[in-house]
Order: structure tokens, then sequence, then C-alpha cells
């Protein structure tokens, strides 16, 4: 398994959450929409300068701002 930021994934690639990195309101938002460690996500897919990123967790599909993403730390095959 290799650790890397969910803003550094590629689109159709697979991870499992390993730690958010963001205190504050920002880590409570993203805790509030799920981003939780421990859960799997993948890329679906992202807009055309690469900002924001869309991503699949817990049957929803959500949309977070590369500034965000920064904050996810993830658990991804290699």
């Amino acid at each position: 398994m290799k650790c890397m930021s969910l803003r550094c994934m590629r689109k159709n690639q697979r991870g499992v959450i390993k730690a958010i990195r963001a205190n504050g309101e920002m880590g409570r938002r993203l805790r509030d929409m799920g981003l939780v460690p421990g859960a799997p996500l993948s890329i679906k897919g992202r807009a055309p300068l690469y900002d924001p990123v869309a991503l699949r967790i817990m049957g929803f599909t959500l949309t977070l701002r590369n500034n965000e993403a920064d904050h996810i730390e993830m658990e991804v095959e290699d």
C-alpha cells in the first residue's frame, strides 16, 4: 500500500482514507460529509483544469476542491 494525498490520485483509482489532516471547521465539515478514516472511495473524474475532483464514497458522488483534497491522506494500491 502506498500513501498519498487525495489530490494526487488519478481517475478510476481506488483507495481507503488513512487520515484527515484538517483541523477546526474544515476538518469537521469533511468528516460530516462521510470522509472518515477507513472509508473506501474511488476517483470518478476531474474538471478540465483538475479542480474540483469528483469522488464516489458510501454510495454517493461528492466533489471537493483541491485545497480540501490536500488534507485527506489516502492508502492506495500501486
